[in-house]
């Protein structure tokens, strides 16, 4: 279930399905990078203001599935318009400033974006532009991006499926006359 909360900036309301601490696994393969199997915690949270802090960070997994080193971090701002216009401003720690802009689809929960700049310092490896999607799945999020460079052309090059993290003092905290033990609730 999304809920609404209520200090959201109301041009916010149609992009309350990404709000929440995420958590879950992907795939990373591109030409000239190592493919693995990726685990990712990203959050998307509000202030009150027309925009949602979003941060990411990605590393590399094992064939058990424990992580093995940073893959890559990520942060931005997302805003939408009254026309549902989705813009993003990105930074990651490659060294790659991005501005994203696409669009909230109608009647479902889904976003398309696409690279509109890109700027890259020195120390950044060759990439050109990207596309994402976002869709909101059976209470999940899940995205693929695709990636280019001036040597290979836009191609999927990573996907993950998220599940939203609860924090259990959420909960407790509309619970009411808990006693002071903790024990007796359970009698």
């Amino acid at each position: 279930m999304i809920e609404i909360p209520s200090d959201l900036h109301p041009d916010l309301v149609p992009l309350v399905f990404l709000l929440g601490n995420w958590e879950g696994a992907g795939v990373s393969d591109f030409p000239g990078a190592e493919k693995c199997n990726f685990g990712q915690e990203a959050t998307f949270t509000h202030d009150g203001r027309d925009f949602i802090e979003y941060v990411s960070h990605t590393w590399v997994l094992d064939s058990e599935g424990k992580k093995v080193r940073p893959l890559e971090s990520e942060s931005g701002y997302w805003r939408i318009d009254k026309d549902r216009k989705v813009e993003v401003v990105m930074c990651r720690d490659q060294g790659i400033v991005e501005v994203w802009y696409g669009e909230l689809a109608d009647g479902k929960p889904q976003i398309d974006l696409a690279t509109d700049a890109v700027a890259r310092t020195a120390a950044a490896g060759p990439y050109a532009g990207g596309k994402r999607l976002y869709g909101y799945v059976n209470s999940d999020l899940m995205w693929v991006g695709e990636k280019a460079t001036p040597e290979v052309e836009l191609r999927p090059y990573m996907s993950a499926h998220l599940k939203k993290v609860v924090d259990p003092r959420e909960w407790a905290k509309d619970l009411k006359d808990l006693p002071d033990d903790g024990i007796a609730f359970f009698r």
